[in-house]
């Protein structure tokens, strides 16, 4: 009698661990995409994955500045484009009212800064004003008004490396890209912003230029991409927290992914779909502790909604 009453015990407590996932209050998951093609991306992937997993995660398109105040008010519960540097004085302001907490850091090895293709043959910030004649003194960036824009004016206004001749090109990420293009095949220097991740790796052989630490950054404009939530939604959600807490991507991961977006007219939701079923090993490191939403296997479920 004992030893039924001891078995049935341990089956209750095995059964009742393995429903132990979220809170009802934790099904619908709340992000925030500033429009950005690496966060659609990245967002896509997780979407797809929470989905799943039983979860009904929720994406609204927010600047980052509303995004943010979003979190501080609780309305957002997770963002995946933490770009720090360049959040900086976000997270002050955030840090300060005690408004989020870091999950995971999610990417590393991006950067924003200016580049060439490499048969330009020039490797520094230096070498641009004694070769203007090459360049027909001229920067391309993309929309009037972004901050790297703002970044380039600055440089020319204040004769930074002997730029105060030369003009900045404003056009738009696409019409910077296809400049970039026309000036490879005729084998004609041109120099623009660029940034990792970004197809644009995966399409033109670029050299980041060196020594633009002092108006982009460290480590070619170096940033490093983290994943934060609303303070207490980890304790909250636990379950959803440890996947975030999991995920993690390359520039590779998401260079392949916005190329499927921005090349080949994929939907994020197709993008991330496809770089999924191809690439099913990243699933096991990213659903390792995580079930799903009513505290089944979450590898299991997340394959079987994959059809893999």
């Amino acid at each position: 009698m004992r030893t039924t009453t001891a078995l049935a015990l341990v089956l209750a407590v095995a059964a009742g661990a393995a429903n132990a996932a979220d809170p009802e209050s934790c099904e619908t998951i709340r992000l925030f995409d500033p429009g950005w093609t690496d966060i659609n991306s990245t967002n896509a992937v997780a979407t797809i994955i929470l989905e799943a997993l039983g979860y009904d995660p929720k994406v609204d398109t927010l600047s980052v500045a509303v995004g943010f105040e979003g979190m501080k008010a609780g309305d957002i519960d997770v963002f995946l484009g933490n770009w720090m540097p360049a959040h900086t004085e976000f997270r002050k302001d955030l840090d300060a009212a005690k408004a989020v907490e870091v999950l995971a850091q999610n990417l590393a090895g991006a950067k924003f800064t200016l580049a060439v293709p490499s048969f330009v043959g020039i490797k520094d910030f230096a070498d641009l004003a004694p070769n203007a004649e090459r360049f027909d003194s001229k920067i391309y960036g993309i929309d009037p008004g972004t901050g790297g824009n703002k970044i380039i004016q600055a440089m020319i206004e204040s004769d930074a490396f002997g730029l105060k001749d030369w003009e900045l090109v404003e056009t738009s990420e696409q019409a910077m890209l296809a400049q970039v293009t026309r000036a490879e095949k005729a084998e004609e220097a041109i120099v623009f912003l660029a940034w990792a991740p970004h197809p644009m790796n995966v399409a033109h052989d670029i050299t980041y230029l060196a020594g633009g630490d002092a108006q982009f950054g460290p480590n070619y404009g170096g940033a490093d991409v983290y994943t934060v939530a609303r303070t207490g939604w980890a304790g909250e959600c636990p379950n959803a927290a440890q996947f975030f807490r999991n995920l993690a991507f390359t520039l590779d991961i998401e260079n392949t992914i916005m190329a499927s977006i921005l090349d080949d007219g994929d939907s994020p939701a197709e993008a991330a779909g496809k770089w999924l079923k191809a690439n099913p090993d990243a699933l096991g490191p990213w659903l390792e502790g995580v079930t799903t939403f009513d505290g089944q296997p979450g590898l299991d479920a997340v394959k079987a909604g994959l059809g893999l």
